[in-house]
């Protein structure tokens, strides 16, 4: 049997009409009863078992036949699904259709008007029952069947069974919420499986049930709730009382989500902003209503908002700078300065997003709707009486909060923090760096040296909890005691050596050597070597110790000045010239000055001296406090002149020279040289 409507080709309404063969009258003979028929079922036989054989024809509606019908598709399909049943009733009904035969030929004319009448009012039964099952405009009730891995299998009666998506009917959690003998609302929709299962749908009918409560809601703009089933691109799908919504992504908050896959469960209040009937869309909106609750929120908060007034809040958001709070519809900034009077590195070490705190409103600015909050003018300045509290001199103790290069930050209450420089964390001065005597954490014991409320500081040393090793200093090391230690440091002006543990002492680049002059101690000595010293000098409060090695050996100068005197003529060799003379080496260790004008000869002439050049110099200064020693040359020529007029003044021997001889034998003299 062909059905009226076929998948694939043009929807074609049919309707059961006589035969145009038949006429006004029925068949005179069995033969032309046959004829009829064969020009009747060359597509669709029909048999009724309540009446004669009814014959079906495909013709096209009237207008006023389809409005009075109201026939569709699904319908029809319905009706296509019925007559084939009846093209194959069951074995009880075969005595009827006998029994209609025979009366059919026993009364031709009164018994056909009869079975007309019978076929046109089961047909008018037939077809509302068909409309009321499976119309596709109209919710159904069926059993659930079976559950497989993509489809439901639903009875939905009139000896059909259909399938829906699996999909329509899983929760969040993506668990089906339904089972096999359930009942469920569904709607058939168009067309078949290949199964030739009939295709329903339960979002449809669900959504069908639930349009009018959305539409009212729309129009009285009344929430309503709705639970977020799944994510989808740009948004969320959500359950409004049984109907598939669109809740888009930028109307999920205030602010954008990101993580909108963990909203799956929730149930939210929302709002219906959109309506599309014929094409079953909804569309819904929470940014809406929480804004409006936010300008109810906003306009109660600002009635009493002013400044210094105190206000609880919920900390929203946080920053590197500080925390917005949440003050009712309307955000508040704390400042990481007004937090704690103490010193935070972060907004997240006072407070949590989530959290419910009391603020003071610092400043309000009404055309910008901005609001200063502050946390820490809750509570008292602890500043204001620090210096009652912390007097110089006494004991306290802290946390480490912080390290630097210059020392360490120590928290001895809320807000009050004091520096232990690093300088007055030991006595030793080989400490690089605080990190090498405390952590971040620490407990320290501390003694206060200054305080200062204005500039809200306090000075804090630890060394002073331990005896100072240079006060006793003078005792263990007198002045001219010879000492051992290790070269720590090399510098321009000097040497340190570290005599024993936080004591290191200067030896002057002047107090390396009696004789030579040493322009840097690494001339002398190296690091790390072991060399022994004299104390020369100690300065406790300076806390400075004043080494030499040189003074270990005898004064080269002393010894000098012990055994020459002015107008000696010793033997010298130039060392280097300068501008205004020559330096001359007349000892080991000893130098001395032979001015240009002491540089001449016995004619009075100029001498050109030069390093290297050996001459002979008279003494004619001496200073052992400035260690100076003045030389001449000239002074050297005019002792021997004195010398020949000394030996010119001796008696004249009992040999035969004359005056005449002496001046000649001067004259050679001087001649030869």
């Amino acid at each position: 049997m062909s059905k009226l409507t076929r998948q694939g080709e043009p929807t074609t309404t049919k309707r059961l009409t006589s035969s145009p063969l038949a006429g006004p009258y029925p068949p005179r003979t069995e033969c032309e009863a046959q004829q009829r028929g064969i020009t009747l079922f060359d597509e669709t036989i029909t048999h009724n078992s309540d009446s004669a054989t009814a014959v079906a024809t495909e013709t096209e509606p009237t207008a006023n036949e389809t409005a009075q019908t109201g026939h569709n598709p699904a319908h029809q399909d319905s009706t296509d699904q019925s007559l084939s049943q009846q093209e194959h009733p069951p074995v009880g009904s075969a005595p009827a259709a006998a029994s209609a035969e025979e009366t059919s030929h026993s009364a031709p004319g009164a018994d056909d008007k009869h079975a007309s009448e019978d076929f046109a009012s089961a047909l008018e039964n037939y077809t509302t029952e068909t409309e009321e099952a499976v119309g596709e405009d109209r919710v159904i009730k069926g059993t659930v069947l079976k559950l497989t891995a993509t489809h439901v299998v639903v009875d939905i009666g009139t000896k059909s069974e259909g399938m829906l998506p699996l999909a329509e009917v899983l929760d969040h959690e993506g668990k089906p919420k339904v089972k096999a003998g359930d009942e469920i609302e569904v709607m058939r929709e168009k067309g078949q499986t290949e199964e030739g299962y009939v295709n329903l749908s339960h979002q449809k009918a669900a959504r069908l049930h639930a349009w009018d409560e959305v539409e009212k809601a729309h129009h009285e703009k009344r929430p309503v709730k709705a639970v977020v089933i799944e994510r989808t691109k740009g948004g969320l799908t959500v359950d409004v009382l049984g109907a598939r919504a669109f809740l888009p992504g930028s109307q999920v908050d205030l602010r954008p989500i990101r993580n909108l896959d963990g909203m799956k469960g929730q149930t939210l209040e929302v709002t219906v902003i959109k309506v599309n009937k014929k094409r079953g869309n909804i569309v819904v909106s929470r940014k809406e209503l929480l804004e409006g609750e936010q300008n109810e929120k906003r306009n109660k908060t600002l009635e009493h908002l002013e400044e210094g007034s105190i206000l609880t809040g919920v900390v929203k958001n946080l920053t590197e700078y500080g925390a917005f709070v949440d003050l009712g519809g309307l955000d508040g900034l704390l400042h990481i300065t007004d937090m704690s009077w103490g010193r935070l590195t972060h907004p997240r070490d006072l407070v949590n997003v989530g959290d419910q705190i009391q603020v003071k409103v610092l400043k309000y600015d009404k055309e910008k709707q901005r609001v200063s909050l502050g946390f820490k003018q809750l509570t008292p300045d602890p500043w204001l009486d620090a210096e009652h509290r912390y007097p110089v001199s006494a004991h306290v103790s802290g946390r480490v909060i912080s390290v630097t290069d210059y020392g360490a930050f120590v928290e001895l209450e809320q807000g009050i923090e004091g520096l232990v420089h690093v300088s007055e964390m030991t006595w030793s001065k080989r400490m690089k760096h605080p990190s090498k005597l405390v952590n971040v954490g620490d407990q320290v014991e501390c003694v206060v040296l200054n305080v200062n409320p204005g500039e809200r500081r306090i000075s804090l040393g630890m060394r002073q909890l331990a005896t100072n090793p240079w006060d006793a200093l003078h005792d263990k090391y007198p002045v001219g005691m010879t000492v051992e230690g290790r070269v720590r440091n090399l510098t321009d002006f000097g040497a340190f050596i570290e005599i024993e543990d936080g004591i290191d002492g200067l030896v002057h680049v002047s107090n390396l050597s009696w004789t030579k002059r040493v322009k840097h101690p690494s001339e002398v000595l190296k690091k790390g070597d072991r060399v022994k010293a004299v104390v020369l000098a100690i300065e406790p409060d300076k806390r400075r110790l004043s080494l030499g090695v040189k003074q270990l050996q005898p004064d080269v100068w002393e010894t000098f000045f012990e055994t020459h005197h002015i107008g000696d003529v010793i033997h010298g060799k130039v060392l280097r010239v300068a501008a205004f003379g020559a330096f001359v080496e007349i000892a080991e260790g000893v130098e001395g000055l032979c001015h240009k004008s002491e540089a001449v000869d016995g004619n009075g002439q100029p001498l050109h001296l030069e390093p290297g050049v050996e001459h002979d110099f008279k003494i004619i200064k001496m200073s052992a406090e400035e260690k100076k020693v003045g030389l001449s040359i000239r002074a050297v020529g005019e002792e021997a002149s004195r010398s020949e007029v000394e030996a010119y003044k001796q008696p004249v021997s009992s040999t035969s020279s004359t005056i005449g001889e002496l001046i000649s034998w001067k004259r050679a003299g001087n001649e030869g040289n």
